[in-house]
């Protein structure tokens, strides 16, 4: 399954007036990153930064003053996107402020169904809380130190790791058999399930010159070898 995580910047609160200006994406294929990401600056075509959203994220009217418009990027967007999963963190707000942008220049609005809220995730994982991104790193030991101000990609690729670590971790994903991770599924109680063969087996991890020292440890111990009966050889 192809995801999205993605996280925008707005110059305020209102999904109506205000405007996208940043945005940051990063591509996930069965909860892992692809490499693939996006990250755009976006000229909020006349609506000044509110202070208070200045405070947040620090991006300012100047900035921006030579940045595209939404509509030179839409499609850019829209094409990112395509065929997969919206993840946001209170996804209510960064949805209803994309939407908005995507109607102004006539691209449908993203269906309910393919949008992934992670903070309704974390508050069913975590009900006494705190959920925020910043709390969530701290609870799954991911390293946010960095982040002094919000910023649409750090905060995307930093939902990346809580969004994995809230699916049970990556090697839930890793199938330590001869599995393939091309195809996971999620439970209704959102346990990782996967399904399907591995197109290659994982390559062995011993080198020839241990396997020669294997066999010769268990030549000299015989046929009492614990060995033996572990293999099921006779």
């Amino acid at each position: 399954m192809r995801e999205i995580v993605f996280d925008t910047e707005t110059t305020g609160l209102d999904n109506q007036a205000d405007r996208i200006i940043e945005i940051g994406c990063v591509e996930l294929e069965n909860q892992f990153p692809t490499g693939r990401s996006l990250h755009l600056y976006i000229n909020p075509d006349g609506r000044k930064v509110h202070p208070d959203a200045l405070a947040v994220h620090g991006i300012t009217d100047a900035f921006l003053a030579d940045k595209p418009v939404f509509a030179e990027v839409a499609e850019e967007i829209a094409a990112f996107f395509e065929g997969a999963h919206y993840v946001a963190h209170n996804a209510s707000f960064d949805m209803g402020f994309l939407n908005t942008e995507y109607q102004r220049v006539g691209i449908p609005a993203v269906a309910p169904e393919l949008v992934i809220d992670t903070l309704s995730l974390a508050r069913r994982r975590h009900p006494m809380g705190p959920n925020s991104l910043d709390a969530l790193c701290r609870r799954y030991g991911i390293d946010n130190a960095h982040r002094t101000k919000h910023g649409a990609l750090l905060d995307a690729e930093l939902l990346t790791d809580v969004y994995i670590e809230m699916l049970g971790g990556r090697q839930a994903a890793l199938g330590l058999s001869n599995k393939d991770t091309a195809t996971v599924e999620r439970t209704e109680n959102e346990e990782v399930t996967i399904i399907g063969e591995r197109p290659r087996p994982l390559p062995p991890r011993l080198t020839e010159i241990e396997l020669e020292a294997h066999a010769a440890l268990i030549e000299r111990i015989g046929k009492d070898a614990l060995w033996h009966k572990v293999s099921g050889e006779n």
